[in-house]
């Protein structure tokens, strides 16, 4: 599973680079962020694409799994 890793990136990174995966297309992929708000704006525009997110806290920060709806 192709992992994403956007911790310590402030915004717009960790959204850019969730969008740069959800256009490569393969699915399903994870996402980890540190911040709360990063988790929310991640999710947001994953969802806006057609995606679904499924998140879980991990250690200090957050793990979502994006796939394909």
């Amino acid at each position: 599973m192709k992992e994403v890793d956007a911790r310590g990136l402030s915004c717009p990174q960790p959204v850019i680079l969730t969008t740069d995966a959800i256009r490569e297309g393969f699915f399903p992929f994870s996402v980890l962020v540190d911040t709360v708000t990063s988790r929310e704006n991640v999710t947001r525009i994953a969802e806006k694409k057609g995606c679904t997110v499924e998140s879980s806290e991990e250690g200090e920060g957050f793990r979502m799994v994006i796939s394909k709806a």
